[in-house]
Parts: C-alpha cells; sequence; structure tokens
C-alpha cells in the first residue's frame, strides 16, 4: 500500500542545502519515492498551521521508505540535510486502501 510523507521544514542556510537538491532526488527515485510536493507556494485554508517549507512524498510502502532512509549513498546527503534544515512537522499516513466513490 502507497504510503505519503509529509513534513514541514525550515532552511537555514540555503547555499548548502542546494547541494542536497543536487543529489537527494537519485535516491529517491532508485527507491520509487516520488516528489508530490516540494516547497511552492501554499495558502492555509483553516487553521494556524504555517509551515515554512512544504514537502509531500509518495512511496510504493513502508518498506521503500525505509530502504531510502537506509540507503549508505543517501547517508551523506540525509546528514547533509539535518544539519542545514530543522524539522518542524513530520508524518506518515497510509493510502486509500480501497477505491472510494
Amino acid at each position: 500500500m502507497a504510503i505519503y510523507v509529509i513534513a514541514d521544514a525550515e532552511i537555514n542556510d540555503p547555499e548548502k542545502y542546494k547541494a542536497y537538491l543536487e543529489n537527494a532526488p537519485k535516491f529517491v527515485q532508485k527507491h520509487g519515492g516520488e516528489y508530490l510536493v516540494r516547497g511552492g507556494d501554499f495558502e492555509v485554508l483553516v487553521g494556524d498551521w504555517k509551515p515554512s517549507r512544504l514537502l509531500i512524498f509518495k512511496w510504493p510502502n513502508r518498506e521503500a521508505l525505509d530502504n531510502f532512509m537506509n540507503d549508505p549513498g543517501y547517508q551523506p546527503w540525509k546528514e547533509l540535510r539535518e544539519s542545514v534544515t530543522t524539522r518542524k512537522n513530520l508524518m506518515i499516513v497510509e493510502g486509500v486502501k480501497e477505491p472510494v466513490f
């Protein structure tokens, strides 16, 4: 079953973060992940949530996400991301199990 990762992250060093943006997508793709939202404009319609930078990923399943997060080649980029960003919110949500009509 597909899962979605929703993250709200603040970028503290945009110059260093550029290297992450240039290298991380190949690992996301390698493990079957897909960027659905990666920054961009947004509007909060209800509530007081004020995301800094919103990201939404789709993964085929939890195993694919875990394989991505533990990929030895990704680790230097993960460390870079963690050193230049602050995650404010992060969640995983399961997709719809059956079509809903």
